[in-house]
């Protein structure tokens, strides 16, 4: 690993307000607006990333140039690819990218090889048409996302997936399966997750009482503190490790993919790490003006810290991607949720946004009447395949009309003149027309980015996932957080277990909030 010392800058570290580069910058955005007729795309990893529906102007990329050296975004690019201490307050680094490298350290090409392994003799064998995913979180939703991009078609195995402590989602997950064909996989980085153990220990119960002869020859472990996990009951041979610099919402990269691989393939999950090396590869390398995670990460501060939007909508234009938005969403609200900056003091300029959305067309028959007309809106990534994958291409060109015809209104929008010529020209009578014109404005200027997948393959679904890891990176470096700590989660974990011991008997702490004391009373019979 490279250089691990903590980075507080030349001379320490200067919150983003009190900077003279953000104070330009600002003023840059402001003054920015979105022009139609402005035509700017990066090509990256074999994506092609439309930023044409964000502001704008040579003032703003020489601002974006001068906020970025102050960061010095490239020494800690840098130390983020080369290993270095990333993740600052725990001391350790966000390597996530050494998994996918296509020459990895010993280590990694290790356990790669031993994942390799194990799938083709099961796959040879034709062992276990079911198979039951238990983790939550990075645990799951990447592992989620792939399965259903590339085995929504079907697979001759069927996975279920456990996540939420909630006994229907174990009771459902090993519903009507054959528990002697069945495998069980825990993926957990700690091996204390509680909803991973307490349903990893019903699934258990479940295949003794099934009669299963060695039931812990039928669960796989995936974790980062392997010991623990053999101490659980599980054979070495089944323990699949990951490492402590991989933080859990990256773990898709690693062994936690073996689900993947025995639902859709090895090569499924070969082709993801190319198209993510690939895009880390172009993180690296491009200048700042046609990085595409830079641009997009640099799009979304002004949207956010400048212009106000309080949330960022993920629309992507494909059914298979169901799971993207998510998976995207735990990557951007757990990593950039925060408020306090590197020195332990306020970062008082608005983070990262509420992330959110549903596939198109969909989302157009839920809230895209929001985005165009309401009060706040939202700016939003619209992704979509440019060739599909089935034999009916006019659903697809159907699909591809609709996802530009919104980004274009987002973006044009409707004058009241305009919609008064319509309703006029639909001979509607003279008051009513101006009286209704007011209600079929749309204010247009609304910031929009348009990524475009040559078609959903695993190389270019790695690609588009590190691209927001990038982007999420070079946003945390600019607000001066720490996007991959997460004390928010572990606070509410601790105040759980103390709560779980109250309701099994306890004294209730006095300390409760009178609403939570008056609950775990209830709870308690």
């Amino acid at each position: 690993m490279a250089d691990s010392s903590i980075f507080t800058g030349p001379s320490g570290f200067q919150p983003l307000r009190l900077l003279p580069e953000w104070a330009v910058f600002e003023t840059a955005a402001r003054n920015s607006p979105i022009h139609d007729h402005s035509l700017r795309i990066i090509n990256a990893a074999g994506l092609h990333v439309d930023v044409s529906g964000q502001g704008y102007s040579d003032a703003l990329a020489e601002a974006t140039d001068a906020l970025l050296r102050a960061r010095d975004f490239g020494l800690m690019r840098d130390r983020l690819l080369q290993g270095g201490m990333a993740n600052v307050t725990e001391e350790r680094a966000a390597w996530h990218t050494a998994l996918r490298e296509p020459d990895p350290i010993d280590e990694v090409a290790a356990e790669r090889q031993r994942l390799t392994e194990f799938v083709r003799q099961a796959d040879s064998e034709r062992r276990w048409r079911n198979v039951v995913h238990i983790g939550i979180g990075g645990s799951d939703w990447g592992v989620r996302l792939a399965v259903d991009a590339f085995g929504y078609a079907g697979a001759w195995r069927t996975v279920h997936f456990v996540a939420n402590i909630d006994g229907h989602a174990i009771q459902g997950g090993l519903a009507g399966l054959d528990a002697h064909d069945t495998l069980i996989v825990l993926a957990s980085k700690s091996f204390t997750t509680a909803e991973t153990l307490e349903n990893g220990q019903r699934a258990l119960e479940w295949l003794k009482a099934a009669g299963v002869e060695n039931p812990y020859d039928q669960i796989v472990a995936i974790t980062a503190r392997p010991e623990v996990a053999y101490k659980w009951g599980i054979p070495r041979n089944h323990v699949f490790t990951f490492w402590d610099w991989v933080g859990g919402r990256f773990s898709l990269w690693s062994s936690v993919s073996l689900t993947t691989a025995l639902s859709v393939d090895t090569d499924v999950v070969a082709g993801m790490q190319a198209g993510a090396s690939a895009m880390d590869a172009h993180f690296a390398e491009a200048p700042v003006h046609l990085n595409a995670p830079v641009q997009l990460a640099m799009s979304g501060i002004v949207n956010r810290s400048v212009l106000g939007y309080g949330s960022l909508n993920i629309a992507p234009y494909d059914f298979r991607l169901s799971s993207l938005v998510p998976y995207i969403q735990q990557m951007e609200m757990e990593s950039l949720g925060k408020s306090t900056d590197l020195a332990g003091g306020a970062v008082e300029i608005p983070t990262g946004p509420a992330v959110w959305g549903m596939p198109g067309t969909d989302a157009q028959h839920t809230f895209f009447q929001w985005l165009h007309q309401g009060s706040d809106g939202a700016p939003v990534d619209f992704i979509v395949c440019q060739q599909a994958d089935h034999g009916w291409p006019e659903h697809h060109k159907r699909l591809l009309a609709n996802c530009l015809a919104q980004r274009e209104a987002l973006l044009k929008g409707k004058s009241y003149e305009a919609a008064l010529q319509q309703c006029l020209d639909e001979g509607m009578d003279n008051d009513k027309a101006h009286w209704l014109a007011h209600h079929k404005v749309h204010a247009g200027g609304r910031p929009s980015t348009l990524i475009v997948l040559p078609r959903l393959s695993p190389y270019a679904l790695g690609a588009l996932l590190a691209l927001y890891e990038h982007k999420v990176f070079v946003q945390g470096l600019v607000w001066g957080i720490n996007p991959f700590d997460q004390w928010g989660v572990e606070y509410g974990k601790v105040l759980a277990k103390g709560i779980l011991d109250e309701l099994s008997g306890a004294p209730v702490d006095a300390r409760h909030d009178a609403s939570t004391a008056h609950w775990v009373e209830q709870f308690r019979g």
